[in-house]
């Protein structure tokens, strides 16, 4: 095919060529008469003005309009709806723009548009048709999901790729139909922001309200999974027919007013979606304590929506997708808008969203995947002609659709919608934006991107936001501007039911009574007003009543144990209970718990003896028995150590060996009280003595101290200080009846025969000042609450022993999920921090802190333990060990030489033992006369004795020491002695 640009330069030459040879003689020729060869210079130069003329008109976009390859490509909308028009309207402008910068393709997209009319089966024979008559290389827009979901599947079969702009459904899906690709958003990428907006605000509880069809079905579970992660439970799901009446649309209204949610999600198409809010309306729901939030499906078009929808809709929160505010977006818009008015003139308040952007765009991924793939002269294969052939069947495959599949998927640019590009055959995710509908418009409340809810996106790549989870104010349904709480009493429901425990006793805690006349319920008590407090404390008003848990209306009786009240609020008989419900593991299977109000723990409640009688044994109390036998084991090592460290340099730690043994213990003991008399000659031996009269100094002043207590201060000892000890002797033990008491004791092998119920605070005060021994028990085990109140009438009978078990305390049970919960916790925490706490105890309790700490709690023993001395005889271990080895170390050092020797191991330490038994000073003049024996047997062998002056010859030992001693004395002053000497030639030589 010859170009266009060539055919024009060749004119263009031709023209020129004319110009040059022919307009000369053109002038000459006007001069001469008119001759048969001047008139064809003249035409001849007609003929070449009116090529160059030809040569300049011609363009090469005129070129390419006769030379460029058409490719059909079809278009499937709903005409019918506002959708449908903008995306038509978007779609031809895109073919024109497109063409008008790209003049140089070779290839040029045509579009065959039909109209689907809202019907899945009429968009498949459409789909099918443009296959067969026109064969078309891709299809374009089928605009509902289930639409989509059947085109893809004729796609994929002739392998044509069906490229969508709205089907936003995560039902259809690339991975599962590959020559289906998604110009939009799916419908999951918006539950985050969605999940954002409800954690921004802590609602916990939320109420779906969706389209039971291809395109609402598929959201729901991935939207319960987003609300899962941010702590929001769904308790019910409301599907909504297209098909249902607008009578059935109020009956599931009014079901949802039942229910104590007040905040939903609509996710449903336009037309079912302006229905619903009209009957929301009508039924009350759209007023204050509403929350209504849709998704992009309906918010994007709110602008085309009637005003009595729009009037309907006050309040709501919408998520739609991002726009992004560019220069090119907003000419766009403007052009888009002139021409779509002039188009559909009895249309108005349509605005331009995201489906138009996504249809403007999918023509430019088209044109330029076609133009790269190179598939103009492609065809369909198409199968043998047999008889009963479907029309689908007959269509055959595209040849090229594998190819042309492959280049729109690698097709990448920047276009309206921002950067396009597909993965998994899906466009990238995109920001959202949150809208509130307020009078004619929406406002914008915020923008949703991945790091959180913005006021606006990042100026900068980088990923900083202005708050996380901002929002600008909100106008909520009622013009109010307070934040909906979430929930409200149900409209069936006009109060919550607290149930309210029936006991006998501890009427200070609950109690509740009948009215004379009315025989109305009263329920008085601590818990009652601690109750009471919380819920006035909240933001909100909420109406209750209270119930007894009682076997039949004002008998008394009560209808179970606490357990059983407990499992009421899963059964939903109760909406609360109040009282004094101990917060308890197994209770949490049925129902949650507030944090707790009062004092937390299990204690055990004895008797006193009164004043302690005075033992004749009681110099051994202060100390536990373990510490004193540790302390006697520390005595005598230390007198070990100090007697191995003096025994050879000190002669008050040698003689015979009872003298020793006595030594060791009389010093070491005598260390306790500062009584020893003999002095320490080696270092070693002070540097254990200081680390170990210092640990003797801490013990003897806490024996001291802990024995002067014992002595002289008057004190109420309990009875028993073990509980253990209590069940071993098979001791009667009380509790409050109906409490969990009984479990913990009999999973502690109590056995239950032993095992009093008791009833009342006087039953608990005679049983345990009765005893075991006249029809009582010898303690009674319960709760801090209950003891303290005991306690606080008799802080000098009974005394608080150790507390076998730990409870999380008293709280308030709620149903699980309750959208109460939270505020209620968050309400008990204010009470119990402000004065009104301590006003309600005082007046149901009294001054239950006037038995102090010190009268009222005692440890099991007062005895003082091997525990708090550890570190110190740690310290001594440590210190006497150090210095005996190191002892050790230098006496085997110096007497290397026997072990070294060759002699049997008995002898070895017979004679290392001999040596340390001897005195270190005469072991050293042993050594000198071996070493000077060694040398006068050497000095023998010489044949002259000599003298020094004053000494004179010997001939034997004695001798010879008598005449150095005598030469020693007659030498003069300042003769240094190692100038005599004694030379012998007997047998022993000696010198000194």
């Amino acid at each position: 095919m010859i170009s266009p640009y060539i055919i024009s330069l060749s004119l263009l030459t031709f023209a020129y060529i004319d110009y040059i040879l022919f307009i000369p003689r053109l002038f000459t020729s006007y001069s001469k008469p008119q001759t048969a060869q001047n008139m064809s210079l003249r035409s001849l130069f007609s003929i070449s003005l009116l090529s160059s003329l030809i040569c300049l008109l011609m363009t090469p976009s005129t070129c390419q309009k006769v030379t460029a390859k058409k490719i059909d490509v079809g278009v499937i909308l709903d005409m019918d709806t506002h959708v449908g028009k903008m995306s038509k309207t978007c779609l031809e402008m895109a073919i024109q723009d497109f063409y008008a910068a790209h003049d140089n393709y070779t290839t040029r997209l045509v579009l065959h548009t039909r109209n689907a009319m809202g019907n899945a089966v009429v968009a498949t024979s459409a789909a099918i048709e443009l296959l067969k008559n026109y064969q078309v290389k891709a299809i374009l827009g089928p605009q509902k999901s289930r639409q989509a979901d059947f085109i893809a599947d004729i796609g994929n079969t002739t392998k044509v790729p069906i490229i969508s702009f709205t089907a936003t459904s995560p039902l259809l899906s690339h991975l599962e139909i590959p020559y289906f690709i998604r110009m939009a958003q799916v419908d999951t990428s918006q539950l985050k922001a969605i999940a954002a907006v409800v954690n921004a605000v802590k609602w916990s509880e939320v109420v779906p309200i969706y389209e039971r069809s291809h395109y609402g079905s598929g959201i729901i579970s991935h939207l319960a999974d987003a609300m899962q992660e941010i702590g929001t439970r769904i308790p019910y799901r409301c599907g909504i027919s297209p098909s249902a009446t607008d009578d059935q649309i109020l009956k599931e209204l009014y079901k949802l007013m039942t229910m104590q949610t007040r905040v939903f999600i609509v996710h449903m198409l336009p037309d079912l979606a302006c229905r619903l809010f009209l009957k929301a309306k009508e039924a009350g729901m759209m007023s204050k304590g509403y929350a209504w939030i849709v998704t992009d499906g309906i918010a994007s078009l709110l602008s085309s929506m009637d005003s009595n929808v729009i009037n309907s809709m006050q309040g709501v929160i919408g998520v739609k997708t991002y726009l992004p505010q560019t220069k090119e977006v907003d000419q766009f818009s403007k052009i888009w808008e002139q021409r779509f008015h002039e188009e559909y003139p009895g249309i108005h308040h349509v605005q331009l969203n995201a489906y138009g952007l996504g249809a403007y765009d999918s023509i430019s991924a088209l044109a330029m995947a076609v133009e790269k793939a190179d598939i103009a002269n492609s065809k369909f294969s198409k199968p043998a002609i047999l008889e009963n052939m479907t029309d689908l069947e007959t269509i055959g495959v595209s040849e090229a659709g594998p190819k042309f599949l492959h280049s729109v998927l690698n097709t990448k640019f920047t276009g309206l919608s921002g950067k396009v590009y597909f993965k998994y055959g899906q466009i990238p995710k995109s920001a959202f934006q949150i809208v509130n509908l307020v009078g004619n418009d929406t406002a914008p409340v915020g923008l949703w991107t991945e790091n959180g809810i913005t006021e606006q996106l990042p100026a900068s790549n980088e990923n900083s936001i202005r708050e996380k989870n901002y929002l600008k104010k909100i106008v909520w349904p009622g013009k109010s501007r307070i934040i909906p709480k979430g929930w409200d009493i149900p409209a069936n429901e006009k109060k919550l039911r607290v149930g309210v425990p029936v006991k006998r006793g501890f009427s200070q805690f609950i109690n509740v009574t009948r009215d004379p006349l009315t025989n109305a319920p009263i329920v008085t008590g601590y818990c009652k007003d601690v109750f009471e407090a919380v819920m006035n404390s909240l933001p909100y008003a909420v109406l209750y009543e209270y119930e007894p848990f009682e076997t039949s209306e004002g008998s008394g009786e009560p209808a179970g144990n606490y357990d059983d009240l407990v499992k009421k609020v899963s059964t939903e008989e109760y909406d609360a209970v109040v009282g004094d419900i101990t917060i308890r593991e197994n209770r949490t299977n049925y129902a949650n718990f507030t944090l707790p109000y009062s004092e937390s723990g299990v204690a055990m409640i004895v008797p006193t003896k009164g004043e302690r009688k005075k033992s004749a044994w009681i110099f051994l109390k202060p100390l536990k028995m373990e510490l004193w036998i540790t302390m006697g084991a520390y005595f005598l090592y230390i007198g070990i150590v100090v007697w191995v460290l003096e025994h050879r340099v000190n002669e008050e730690f040698r003689g015979p060996p009872c003298k020793q043994v006595g030594m060791i213990l009389w010093f070491s003991f005598s260390t306790m009280v500062y009584a020893h008399k003999e002095r320490v000659v080696s270092n070693l031996s002070r540097f254990v003595l200081i680390i170990w009269i210092f640990a003797v100094l801490v013990l003897s002043s806490s024996y001291t101290a802990s024995l002067t207590s014992l002595l002289t201060v008057q004190r109420f000892e309990p009875t028993i200080t073990d509980i253990n000890a209590l069940i071993r002797n098979g001791e009667p033990i009380g509790y409050q009846e109906g409490s969990f008491i009984l479990d913990l004791l009999k999973s502690l092998k109590a056995n239950e025969s032993k095992l009093i119920p008791l009833r009342t605070l006087e039953e608990f005060d005679e049983k345990l000042s009765n005893g075991s021994n006249n029809d009582g028990v010898s303690a009674i085990v319960d709760e801090l609450p209950y003891l303290r109140l005991l306690l606080a009438q008799n802080c000098s009978k009974y005394k608080l022993v150790s507390q076998p078990n730990k409870t999380a305390g008293l709280g308030f049970a709620f149903p699980k999920g309750s959208p109460l919960l939270p505020d209620v916790s968050r309400a008990v925490l204010k009470v119990m921090e402000s004065p009104d706490m301590n006003l309600i105890t005082r007046a149901w309790f009294g001054d239950v802190d006037k038995c102090s700490e010190e009268d009222t709690t005692t440890v099991a023993s007062d005895s003082l333990p091997l525990d708090s001395f550890r570190g110190l005889f740690l310290i001594s271990a440590l210190a006497s060990t150090s210095a005996l080895c190191i002892f050790l170390i230098n006496f085997f050092n110096e007497n290397r030489s026997i072990l070294a020797s060759q002699e049997p191991v008995e002898q070895k330490v017979t004679a290392i033992a001999k040596i340390f038994d001897e005195r270190k000073d005469d072991a050293h003049e042993a050594k000198k006369k071996e070493k000077s024996k060694e040398e006068g047997i050497e000095m023998a062998a010489r044949e002259e004795i000599h003298l020094a002056p004053g000494a004179t010859s010997f001939s034997n030992h004695e001798e010879g020491l008598l005449s150095v001693d005598e030469g020693l004395s007659s030498a003069e002053p300042g003769t240094p002695y190692h100038e005599y000497a004694v030379i012998g030639t007997n047998e022993d030589v000696g010198h000194r």
